[in-house]
């Protein structure tokens, strides 16, 4: 009995997953469908694609849920991370080059993303960035927040399992084409996103087989800005002169910074005086970035099966990414106090706050920097799948995968002296003002003047990482008959992978007046922030694109190509890592009833065990100094897990899930390396730096509990309560050790490196659903809504360090990166040949994490809430033609940054383009 519900299950997970069932209303279609059983009628569209989630989120026993092409290579949004924030529980961050970057699974960032669920990295990394999979390759998404036994143990914040199409997905041959064009209007260009889909099917002597090749194509040009006040220090209230902490007793990257009360005073050393200050910025500083992104992919599937018993497939999927930035930035300080204002500055009200002053004679640069860097990640996967009888299945699949990163950077400063600096820190809701003058009470000095900058410094850095990986699994399913049993799984996972990471960089100094170099070396920019402050809108620097076409001759005149810089050109080795994972795991569904109802569910445990053999080598290495250090890394875990699914009604289930998940130390914090440095000011103690070759894996005990009802044609309505208990937080700690100084004595120093040394907490609800209206006029049958929230409480325990790197107790604070909420809404209208969706996405503001800790202001940095209105409409001109228009980002919003008070500590604005995009679908 239980086999056969859990077959039936099967089904119609599978079904779900692949077709949905037309939706008409009309008495003649339901006839015709209850007289041929055997026709299954495909729909696409928003409805259907919708449909299609809430059904796996329905038949999976895992908490999760996912998004589904509306047709094939019809993502609905410009990137998979753009159509992944409507997804309950899930944010988005990190907005800038023309898209979303960044990924959060209820408010943590570390999500291990697999393509057809295998492990996909980037170069020596251990995650993939998700927005480089284009979106137009993929069939669906699905957002795992617990995981089973057989699944990868990696990511505590959840799983993305990014699938892509095969060609026993369709009935027969199959041709899709998409184009469409995407303007970005600050960059002010438009961009083609292009895809094409062919597959086909077929029957042969040996068996049936399938091909299908998919390909995509994706250009953007991007412009971000944004304007900065710089970090704060305290000058001397009756002069205006700097505090330096060697001078005046005062302590840099206090949690809450120096007390703003006025009069607050700090005790002079040299003269033994207690001294009033105030707080001021250091610098004020503008960047325009803007860039060229370009994404192929192709994605090949073969599969064959030779008979009902078995099934073989091969795939190659490939994912490029290709960038060319430039970034204009003009930076002044705005602590030089040689020639102040004879206005005294103004105060915030009831603070020692600068608000706003003059200064003159004020140090400035501007730098033209100029970014290249590519990726090419190859994933071949071979693997087969056979029915040894009615009852078991094992499956076996060999994987290689290879990945390399690469980038140059060359950048060259102007620099000057500007004689007058009229600064409002804060003139509007957060946002920088400021002008230079002629001098106190003068006139505008335009900064688009070559003849006042000189050529400066120039930096010269490259790097490259690549990262391979072997895994082997296998798997073996056996349906049961053992009581309350009804299917057993168990196999293992065998993975090498190693990890290489290069660098190199230099330096030099040369000046010049610009207005001496050819003006095809200048750049100057113009319209900069759009009008959205009273800041410079125009400067020039140096052209970044022009210093790379003559990068021979500047490092010729920087003496780059000299005998003492010999060989530094060239990129030198900083880690060479291999790590060898074994996975073993065991898993039961298991079905039974309780008080009449029906309760099913998985047990499993997954043990898993990592060593990584690691060497280091330190490219600062003095002559005569050992540059090389050989380190093992290795961790074993135990990872149980229960999920229980109980029926209430046919329509309503309860779940409850215990989960235990972990997340390995990236390669580069493991680097063993300490560079020291010796006592020179005779305080008892040298300091160094370095990374931790003990670190441990991350782990997570997750607690899930929901309620989900199912209604209608694909609606529904849910709600889960979840709690996270983490321990081992990596966060930047100092340790005491004794160590060989210059004069070959044993001497403390105290060192600075990451360790397991944070603790945190993250509990909190979501709610969401999805209803279509029903028996209603026909003109308002079609209207949907999409709407989500998630409610946080998070907190983690920061050690906080005497200078002599005693332990003196911890800070609570919120986990970094976590909205307390966040909103999703989409209103959805779909009827016969159209289909419409505005959608809005909210989230609070968050700690985005820690300053330098340098500085007088409060240690975390927050942003202000962040938010999207995003619109997309498609019309079926023919059966097999779509046309299609979508835009985001339509309010045109800011993004803006804060220490702790934004009305007193405000730092950062950006500001990203819009995008309105136009495209054709066609289908056969």
């Amino acid at each position: 009995m239980f086999k056969q519900t859990y077959l039936a299950s099967a089904v119609l997970l599978a079904l779900s997953s692949q077709v949905a069932f037309a939706a008409e209303d009309n008495a003649a279609t339901k006839e015709q469908q209850a007289a041929d059983d055997m026709e299954v009628i495909q729909v696409v569209g928003i409805r259907s694609s919708l449909n299609k989630a809430v059904n796996l989120k329905r038949q999976n026993v895992q908490v999760v849920d996912a998004i589904v092409a509306e047709d094939i290579g019809k993502f609905p949004d410009n990137n998979v991370v753009e159509a992944l924030q409507r997804v309950t529980g899930v944010q988005v961050t990190d907005r800038a080059s023309g898209e979303v970057n960044t990924v959060t699974i209820r408010g943590l960032t570390d999500v291990t993303t697999t393509v057809n669920g295998r492990e996909m990295f980037t170069a020596a990394g251990r995650s993939l960035a998700v927005a480089d999979i284009p979106a137009a390759l993929l069939e669906t998404v699905e957002v795992y927040k617990t995981r089973s036994a057989s699944q990868l143990e990696s990511g505590i914040a959840g799983q993305l399992d990014v699938r892509t199409q095969r060609p026993f997905n369709f009935e027969g041959a199959k041709f899709v084409m998409n184009a469409r064009g995407v303007y970005q209007d600050q960059a002010e260009k438009t961009d083609p996103i292009v895809s094409a889909l062919v597959s086909n099917r077929w029957d042969s002597s040996i068996g049936e087989l399938g091909a299908l090749l998919n390909v995509s194509y994706t250009r953007t040009n991007y412009r971000d800005q944004s304007a900065t006040p710089g970090a704060f220090v305290p000058f001397r209230a009756d002069n205006l002169e700097r505090m330096f902490p060697d001078r005046y007793d005062w302590t840099p990257g206090l949690e809450h910074g120096l007390d703003t009360t006025p009069g607050s005073t700090i005790h002079d050393s040299a003269t033994g005086d207690d001294v009033e200050y105030l707080l001021s910025r250091d610098a004020i500083f503008q960047s325009d970035f803007t860039g060229k992104r370009e994404r192929p992919a192709v994605n090949l599937s073969l599969q064959w099966a030779p008979n009902d018993t078995s099934e073989y497939l091969f795939e190659g999927f490939y994912n490029g990414y290709r960038n060319e930035s430039f970034n204009n930035l003009l930076f002044s300080f705005a602590d030089w106090w040689g020639a102040p204002a004879s206005t005294y500055p103004e105060l915030y009200d009831g603070t020692n706050v600068i608000h706003s002053r003059g200064l003159g004679a004020p140090y400035s640069f501007t730098s033209g920097d100029l970014t290249k860097s590519q990726t090419d990640t190859y994933m071949f996967a071979l693997g087969g799948k056979w029915d040894l009888s009615a009852d078991t299945t094992i499956k076996s699949e060999l994987v290689y995968q290879t990945s390399e990163y690469k980038t140059e950077f060359l950048a060259m400063r102007t620099d000057t002296v500007l004689p007058y600096l009229d600064v409002n820190f804060n003139e509007k809701d957060g946002t920088l003002a400021w002008d230079v003058l002629t001098g106190e009470g003068g006139e505008s000095v335009a900064l688009t003047d070559p003849s006042m900058w000189n050529t400066a410094q120039m930096y010269d850095n490259g790097g490259k990482s690549k990262g391979d990986a072997l895994t082997y699994t296998f798997d073996a399913d056996l349906y049961l008959d053992w009581g309350i049993f009804t299917k057993a799984k168990a196999g293992l996972r065998y993975d090498l992978r190693t990890a290489k990471d290069y660098t190199r960089g230099l330096d030099g100094y040369n000046q010049q007046n610009l207005a001496d170099l050819d003006p095809s070396m200048l750049h100057t920019n113009s319209g900069f922030f759009d009008g959205e402050a009273n800041i410079p809108s125009s400067w020039v620097t140096i052209n970044g694109h022009e210093l790379w076409k003559n990068r021979d001759a500047y490092r010729e005149l920087y003496g780059f190509y000299s005998d003492a810089n010999a060989g530094q050109l060239d990129l030198e080795q900083t880690f060479d890592i291999e790590q060898t994972t074994w996975s073993f795991y065991a898993q039961s569904d298991f079905e039974t009833e309780l008080f009449g109802k029906r309760l099913d569910g998985q047990i499993g445990v997954r043990y898993t065990h990592a060593k990584a053999d690691m060497t280091f080598f330190n490219v600062d290495a003095a002559e005569g100094e050992e540059n090389t250090s050989d380190a093992t890394n290795s961790s074993s875990k135990f990872l149980p897990n229960l999920v229980m699914r109980y029926h209430l009604t046919d329509d309503l289930l309860a779940r409850f899930a215990y989960t235990e998940t972990l997340r390995r130390p990236n390669f580069d914090q493991l680097n063993s390396f300490v560079r020291y440095y010796d006592d020179v000011t005779n305080i008892g103690y040298g300091t160094g730096s370095g990374g931790n070759k003990d670190l441990k894996p991350v782990e997570s005990k997750n607690y899930d509990f929901s309620l989900e009802y199912y209604f209608g044609k694909g609606s529904s309505v849910y709600g889960t309560y979840f709690y996270r208990d983490i321990q081992g937080f990596v966060y930047s700690s100092l340790r005491r050790v004794m160590h060989e100084n210059d004069d070959g004595e044993l001497y403390p120093y105290i060192v600075g490196m990451p360790d397991n040394s944070s603790n945190g907490v993250l509990k909190g609800i979501e709610i969401g659903g999805v209803y279509f209206l029903e028996n209603v006029p026909s003109w308002l049958d079609g209207f949907g809504i999409q709407a989500s929230g998630t409610f946080l409480d998070s907190s983690q325990d920061l050690p906080n360090y005497e200078a002599d790197g005693s332990l003196n107790g911890y800070t609570t604070r919120d986990i970094f990166g976590v909205s307390d909420s966040s909103y999703s809404a989409v209103l959805i209208y779909e009827k016969e040949d159209f289909s419409t969706r505005l959608s809005y996405v909210w989230r609070d503001a968050f700690l985005n994490g820690y300053d330098s800790g340098s500085f007088a202001n409060p240690r975390g940095v927050y942003r202000r809430p962040e938010k999207s209105l995003d619109f997309q409409f498609s019309y079926n001109v023919t059966d097999d033609l779509v046309v299609t228009f979508d835009a985001t980002n339509i309010t045109n919003e800011k993004f803006q940054q804060y220490y702790e008070d934004e009305n007193v500590f405000n730092a950062g604005t950006a500001i990203y383009s819009r995008t309105f995009g136009l495209g054709i679908r066609y289908s056969m």
